[in-house]
């Protein structure tokens, strides 16, 4: 089964947007699990300017399904994973003023880095995903740091998969036998929406987890979050 873990992010953007606390981020996180979110994502940046690093301190407590860290681990994001302690951290190499993530980790170049945030976390009972692209190399090397799992780059997918489905998918295909092979579990995510997504979970083997966050925070703005979350978990089916 491939679980559906909703990223909040959107949620703490409009509510940062007028201060105060609407949308209440707790409030939405539980609704989400209410309506079948098999998890949560957060994504907190340096900057805070969607969801809070106490955001991520206030959701552990309340939360019933997996919850889902991730993020560039410098110092103050790893402190702040080590305290919260979720299910999984994803590692994500993005800049500080990314405006979302944009490119996977080159585990040749990081490797000895990423081998040893990942015995860091490790230690402290946190599952550690790799966010990494569709390269075959890539993934053999992910294997070397120790991690659990690694999380496809699903972008390039999404921005083809109206051009040519079959082309768009096939070095995803490529990449999670790799995965497969070598030993590691497989998530995936960004820019998976109800038009790729099921074409997406029907063709790659092996895949445990999405992290959906954009897409489906837009789509329940027309079907409701109820419904719209549910029709993410048919695609899954």
């Amino acid at each position: 089964m491939t679980i559906l873990s909703v990223n909040i992010n959107k949620i703490a953007t409009i509510r940062n947007s007028r201060g105060g606390n609407m949308p209440d981020v707790l409030k939405a996180a539980r609704k989400c699990e209410e309506f079948g979110a098999q998890g949560i994502t957060v994504h907190p940046r340096p900057d805070e300017r969607h969801i809070r690093y106490q955001d991520a301190r206030d959701l552990k407590p309340i939360l019933t399904t997996e919850f889902n860290i991730e993020g560039n681990p410098i110092e103050s994001f790893t402190s702040l994973v080590l305290e919260v302690n979720p299910a999984q951290v994803t590692l994500v190499p993005d800049a500080p003023d990314a405006i979302t993530s944009n490119a996977g980790w080159d585990t040749i170049s990081n490797k000895k880095f990423l081998t040893e945030i990942t015995r860091v976390f490790h230690a402290n009972g946190i599952r550690v995903s790799i966010f990494i692209d569709p390269v075959e190399e890539m993934i053999k090397n992910a294997v070397d740091t120790g991690c659990d799992r690694v999380e496809l780059y699903t972008e390039a997918y999404a921005a083809n998969y109206m051009k040519n489905r079959e082309m768009a998918i096939e070095p995803y295909v490529r990449a999670a036998e790799t995965a497969v092979k070598c030993g590691l579990g497989l998530n995936a995510g960004h820019d998976l929406n109800l038009d790729n997504l099921k074409y997406f979970k029907e063709n790659i083997p092996g895949l445990l987890e999405v992290s959906i966050g954009h897409a489906l925070i837009s789509d329940a703005l027309y079907m409701g979050l109820e419904n719209t979350i549910k029709a993410y978990r048919e695609q899954l089916l």
